[in-house]
């Protein structure tokens, strides 16, 4: 079993399928935004090609024009050299314009029918794509009858021209545009692809799998993400990983704790019950007794034992669930701090005092066996930190006081020892890491704040007091 745990361990990370992959969908993201910008591009290209071709193919109708002078001089062209001309100029009919006159060079025998009109002169932007695209997609077996200026402007020439040379030349041109726009798409996108790797999907990359191993065991510290040293989101984000991966392993071997400790206090939790039950019948035939001081000290024991065997009942409440709901009733808090007072056994040669402060006739909405158990905790580390000290000449002194504020009451705990270290309020009231004494688990006080919440109100410890340990607890008059 162990030896597979291992191989688990050190298996390959599982990865998606390529074309799942964040990098190929980057790259093809990156490729089809160059291909788009290529295309917005050749929207006007091919039209600029086009009318730089219909120019060209123009501008070839100026030399006719030196034929057209010889002509006003009487000199015309026999028919062998109107055909040498037309197959010069890949036309078909050639003329040149003039204010008033138009006169016709050469014309080919099989003139058929002109399937469109073209003049560079007045040609608009949009028109020109649309037409444009039309020859390039449907043209070829068209004649195209093309008008524009020639030489210096004072005259335009005119030339019947197939359209599948153009054609041709528009599918070159655009072949070639497609070539060079995926080389620049292809270039581009490994180049982005490229830096964003290193910058953004490596680290990505290294994340995932620094939560894959520390999800195989996240108790294990060396799991935890080194964060790399980077300013950027990528290092806070790392940064904030390797924190809450630390708490977590932290926070599962106290979970780990705690129920190890919830198993042992079940088991002694039976024996125990038993015991209690078996002193709690010697304490009853105690109470019989006539002896007066069985007769003071019984109740006292009595109640004592009524409340360890309501707390092996309830003792694995913490480790299991949250704390029963409080019930509610109105108490006389002097009588409830007497009773604390009462449970605590202090050191004979070293005697502490106990101050009961509360008013006479305070009165406070609250549970009496949960509240019992908070003030007792406050008062046992109280005294637990005062003994600590062994000097003669200290104050040793735990005082609970009351005040009635404008919406709540406040019950405070304080002593004269040497108070709470700066380490320990950084967790207080917070299971195993809060305690305020060395070797103390911090039970005591989160089992507190637990009680104090549930009742509506809130514990915290006072910084007003120059030396010693002071806790305030409010209490909300209206039940929360």
């Amino acid at each position: 079993m162990r030896d597979r745990a291992d191989e688990a361990d050190h298996a390959p990370l599982t990865r998606p399928r390529w074309r799942h992959r964040l990098s190929v969908r980057l790259f093809a993201v990156t490729a089809l935004a160059v291909m788009g910008a290529e295309v917005l591009i050749f929207v006007p290209s091919i039209a600029h090609f086009r009318q730089e071709w219909l120019e060209a193919k123009l501008e070839t109708v100026s030399v006719a024009s030196l034929v057209a002078q010889f002509g006003e001089q009487g000199l015309l062209l026999t028919a062998e050299q109107e055909v040498d001309l037309l197959e010069a100029l890949d036309a078909r009919l050639v003329a040149i314009r003039r204010p008033g006159e138009t006169r016709l060079l050469a014309r080919a025998a099989d003139l058929g029918p002109v399937s469109r009109t073209v003049d560079l002169g007045k040609e608009q932007l949009l028109a020109s794509i649309g037409m444009s695209f039309e020859a390039l997609l449907t043209g070829g077996d068209r004649l195209i009858r093309l008008i524009g200026p020639i030489g210096d402007g004072s005259m335009s020439g005119e030339i019947v021209i197939d359209e599948q040379p153009l054609h041709r030349a528009m599918l070159v041109y655009s072949g070639n545009i497609l070539l060079l726009s995926l080389s620049i798409a292809s270039f581009v996108g490994a180049l982005v692809f490229g830096a964003l790797n290193l910058s953004l999907l490596r680290p990505i990359r290294r994340m995932v799998s620094a939560m894959q191993r520390f999800g195989r065991n996240p108790e294990d510290p060396e799991r935890v993400i080194v964060p790399a040293r980077r300013a950027d989101e990528i290092g806070i984000a790392e940064h904030e990983l390797a924190t809450m991966q630390a708490t977590l392993a932290r926070t599962l071997r106290e979970q780990r704790h705690l129920a190890d400790l919830g198993l042992a206090v079940s088991k002694i939790n039976h024996d125990l019950r038993n015991i209690l039950a078996s002193a709690q019948l010697i304490s009853d035939r105690l109470s019989t007794l006539p002896d007066a001081q069985v007769q003071r000290f019984a109740p006292a024991l009595i109640r004592s034992l009524d409340r360890a065997l309501d707390y092996t009942q309830s003792v694995l409440a913490y480790g299991r669930a949250t704390e029963s709901q409080p019930k509610r009733r109105r108490v006389h808090l002097r009588l409830l701090v007497s009773e604390v007072f009462e449970s605590q056994n202090t050191h004979p040669e070293r005697p502490i005092d106990l101050v009961n402060a509360v008013p006479e006739g305070m009165e406070i909405d609250l549970d009496p066996e949960q509240f019992f158990r908070v003030l007792s905790n406050l008062v046992r580390n109280a005294v637990q930190s005062i003994e600590s000290d062994e000097a003669e000449a200290l104050v040793r002194r735990v005082t609970i006081s009351a005040t009635a504020l404008p919406a709540s009451d406040r019950i405070t705990v304080e002593d004269t020892g040497p108070g709470v270290s700066p380490r320990a309020q950084e967790n207080l009231f917070q299971a195993f890491r809060g305690s305020t004494r060395a070797g103390g688990t911090g039970l005591g006080l989160a089992i507190t704040a637990e009680i104090v919440q549930a009742h509506g109100g809130r514990i915290a410890l006072s910084n007003e007091t120059a030396a010693g340990a002071r806790f305030e607890i409010d209490l909300p008059r209206e039940p929360a």
